[in-house]
């Protein structure tokens, strides 16, 4: 942590900072993951620091930062941390999005843990911002065409197909048998409420 620390005084005004500053910015990050004083310390010094946008580049140095900020309650300032860094890992840092955002819910909620379907609200009410999904979050709902092509099946022939049915039905739509099955069980369901 000392060399750390004399390291980063002494290439302040460096940019980029050499790789091995920033490699060992990473390295420590790993290892003081339990050791809070000593992480904070850590985070302080890189978030205090002009080259910072560089340190962000690295996986570890931005898991660090982020959880030093959940702890303290900083829950904007992590967002805005994770949409500023430049990790390459993107399904990372959308996991620490949500992680923020169920942090958030359950100090509202005073409780330890949230249950699948809090997780999932959560995930809908705060979607993780362009720069960290820059194709969109994966849609899971069939297109127009299919749900179509599905609802005249269930109205006309049978809500209810056999295992031939619903492995034609997918090669059709090049979905799986299995998504039909679905598909079908989940239709019936909604039809009785």
């Amino acid at each position: 942590m000392k060399r750390f620390m004399a390291m980063l005084k002494k290439n302040e005004n460096e940019h980029p900072p050499p790789t091995k500053l920033l490699n060992l910015a990473g390295q420590l990050c790993q290892q003081l993951q339990s050791s809070s004083p000593s992480l904070e310390k850590l985070v302080e010094a890189v978030m205090g620091c002009k080259n910072k946008r560089y340190f962000l580049t690295n996986i570890h140095v931005v898991r660090a930062c982020v959880s030093v900020l959940i702890h303290k309650g900083q829950h904007e300032a992590a967002c805005r941390l994770l949409e500023y860094c430049k990790a390459e890992e993107k399904e990372e840092l959308v996991q620490l999005w949500h992680e923020i955002h169920y942090q958030r819910v359950m100090e509202k909620q005073q409780a330890d843990v949230l249950t699948p379907l809090q997780k999932f609200r959560c995930r809908k009410r705060n979607p993780p911002p362009l720069s960290l999904c820059p194709e969109g979050l994966k849609n899971r709902n069939y297109s127009e065409e299919v749900r179509q092509h599905l609802h005249r099946f269930a109205a006309e022939v049978t809500a209810n197909p056999n295992k031939k049915q619903r492995e034609g039905l997918a090669r059709d739509m090049n979905l799986q048998p299995t998504q039909v099955y679905n598909w079908f069980a989940n239709y019936r369901r909604r039809q009785k409420s």
